[in-house]
């Protein structure tokens, strides 16, 4: 009992720091490429899981985590696939509305109960499939505005849902198979990805903005804001591999659907950003979807420990009695 109140506290941190971090992120980035004028996303994030790394790795050689050696085509593949997919992200951005982006992103759910239901055997019960179309209905009410298709952005897109998709169950089933904390495969897999998105992220941003990451010019707040912004990047890092290995990948798309409420409610408040009935109503239909949808995990979860708990009394009863039986046997022999 003290072991499983250990660990949903440990779930419930891992969620908080996740939402905490990420929505202070958009803040941040929305000074930055808005107000400041750094348009380079793709550049910023390479940055982001160097500075990631850097600080793992400090926090290695100081012993407070275990580095735990993986292996290597597997870390390779994996940080290829996580950067490739930021890479597509944005570039799906960059070639539709903002209105498709958003489908595309709501897209990745069903994708992935799509994948995991096919391939690994995953069951999801009606009542969860519920609360997750009513979650992204919300979603798609509050967010979704225009939608323009182009065959060169769809083709991003689909290319971005399957490479998320993908990536995010590899990081929960690497975690699981292989046995390492989010933070030993966070550390393994941070330099290939922060390298591909190096390598690839002036080109795909130049090709965006039309500007160039390297003559751009750099005043004292520019750099302090993306000084911040790396930093809160390792949180986010952090719990990104935390909350996906701790819970599911599913999960943390739920999660990443209440970050987008949450934004628009600050951006709202704090930047006066336009505010309707829509987005209202969308926000509050979103926020029902997902208290449904924690009810119901977790109460799938208790009915799974009622039944572990259910089948291992035998177990117990049987070794209980098996003591006895060589107890007995041992007072005859004396």
């Amino acid at each position: 009992m003290g072991e499983m109140t250990g660990f949903q506290l440990g779930v419930f941190g891992a969620l908080f720091l996740s939402v905490a971090s990420s929505v202070s992120i958009v803040i941040c980035n929305k000074a930055l490429m808005s107000n400041l004028g750094f348009p380079f996303a793709t550049t910023l994030t390479s940055w982001h899981l160097m500075v990631t790394f850097c600080t793992l790795h400090v926090a290695n050689r100081l012993n407070f985590f275990e580095s735990k050696s993986i292996d290597m085509k597997t870390v390779v593949l994996f940080g290829i696939l996580n950067g490739v997919s930021i890479g597509l992200l944005n570039l799906s951005l960059g070639f539709n509305s903002v209105g498709f982006y958003q489908m595309t992103k709501l897209a990745i759910i069903p994708f992935t109960v799509l994948v995991e239901t096919l391939f690994l055997k995953k069951q999801f019960s009606q009542q969860i499939k519920f609360s997750l179309f009513l979650l992204l209905v919300g979603v798609g009410i509050a967010s979704v505005t225009d939608l323009q298709l182009n065959f060169v952005g769809t083709i991003l897109s689909l290319l971005a849902i399957v490479t998320t998709c993908v990536g995010q169950i590899l990081t929960n089933t690497i975690q699981k198979r292989l046995n390492v904390s989010s933070t030993q495969l966070l550390y393994q897999s941070a330099p290939f990805q922060a390298a591909i998105l190096f390598v690839s992220g002036p080109v795909v941003d130049q090709f965006l903005t039309k500007q160039n990451v390297f003559s751009h010019k750099y005043s004292p707040i520019v750099l302090i804001f993306i000084i911040l912004s790396c930093l809160i990047a390792v949180s986010v890092n952090f719990s990104t591999f935390l909350v996906i290995g701790k819970t599911s990948p599913v999960t943390y798309q739920v999660l990443g659907h209440l970050k987008t409420c949450l934004v628009l409610g600050f951006g709202y408040t704090l930047l006066h950003d336009p505010f309707t009935d829509r987005n209202i109503i969308g926000i509050l239909v979103a926020i029902f979807g997902m208290g449904l949808y924690s009810y119901f995990c977790a109460q799938e979860n208790k009915r799974k420990q009622a039944v572990e708990v259910k089948d291992g009394a035998p177990l117990l009863s049987q070794d209980k009695d098996s003591h006895e039986v060589k107890k007995l046997t041992k007072n005859s022999l004396v």
